[in-house]
């Protein structure tokens, strides 16, 4: 990994940040609260423009919430020629490593280094 600053983080910031990848973990089973995160994750990201780690997970949050929901899209109309199961597994599997990934940073108080990135 590269160099990356940590940055004081409040814990209640730190909490909403925490409490948005356990609800798109939870969306896995209960799909709506994927919904309810990435509003809070919207709502939250005006207030973190001072804090520059909070600010990436938000952004990393909304960015994997607008993906993974295209990566379902693109296997749903796949699953017509049957490649679109293996597309919706790759994708389910890329949220949760994303997810995980994150919440790991966060408790390390890092940054997400390229909150834009269609990878891992």
């Amino acid at each position: 990994m590269s160099d990356q600053t940590q940055v004081s983080v409040e814990p209640n910031s730190q909490g909403n940040a925490n409490l948005i990848y356990i609800l798109y973990l939870v969306a896995i089973v209960v799909g709506i609260t994927g919904i309810v995160g990435v509003v809070m994750a919207y709502l939250a990201k005006d207030e973190a423009r001072d804090n520059p780690v909070l600010l990436s997970h938000y952004n990393n949050q909304i960015n994997i919430f607008w993906k993974y929901l295209l990566y379902i899209l693109v296997g749903l109309v796949l699953s017509v020629v049957f490649i679109g199961f293996l597309v919706i597994l790759a994708a389910l599997v890329w949220f949760i490593i994303r997810n995980v990934k994150g919440m790991q940073a966060l408790s390390r108080g890092q940054a997400i280094e390229n909150p834009g990135s269609w990878g891992i």
